[in-house]
């Protein structure tokens, strides 16, 4: 079942009520990407999550004064249910852009040139980037992405990935590949 109208009471009859069956999944970024999303100090380069941050008294470890706290405490400060409970309300998937994709593939900066060339190629072919990222085959996207890249989505679709939350004004960062395996990838290509 589809929403009928798109309308803020709709919307929100879908998301209450989960039996309607008008909301059948989100498609979401990482919310550790996020410049608040952890507890620390920039300046002391402490990121904490909120149940380390409370062993601490929310004080900072290197200079004992206040963290700067981020939206996963206060989450957790506010809610009445565990987490498991929270990610049973309804379905979601978590991606990473496929221009993200690309830039980390070729090790570039997602705005190049080069990634925009791509990505617009793998458009045409995939039909769409929800298609490609979460919809396509393994055997469909190897007929369209070198098998670095098909490494990358099938990664992002496990969820096999690295995930660097931001804290104190820092961006979160999400990788698909160490620092280890970007250099076996190059040695692979000389």
């Amino acid at each position: 079942m589809e929403i009928e109208e798109i309308s803020y009471s709709e919307i929100k009859e879908a998301i209450q009520n989960k039996k309607s069956g008008k909301l059948i999944k989100t498609i979401e970024f990482h919310p550790e990407e996020g410049i608040y999303h952890y507890d620390g100090h920039r300046k002391c380069g402490v990121c904490l999550a909120p149940e380390e941050t409370k062993k601490k008294n929310c004080i900072c470890p290197q200079c004992g004064k206040p963290l700067t706290l981020g939206v996963a405490y206060r989450i957790d400060e506010l809610s009445d249910r565990n987490k498991k409970d929270i990610h049973s309300l309804s379905e979601y998937v978590s991606i990473v852009p496929l221009q993200e994709l690309i830039a980390e593939v070729l090790a570039v900066n997602k705005l190049s040139k080069k990634v925009q060339t791509i990505y617009e190629d793998l458009i045409n072919k995939g039909k769409s980037e929800f298609n490609i990222l979460l919809n396509l085959s393994t055997e469909e996207l190897k007929k369209i992405v070198d098998p670095f890249m098909l490494e990358a989505i099938l990664r992002m679709r496990s969820g096999k990935i690295y995930l660097h939350p931001g804290y104190d004004g820092q961006y979160g960062v999400v990788k698909i590949f160490s620092d280890q395996e970007r250099i076996n990838q190059q040695q692979k290509l000389i």
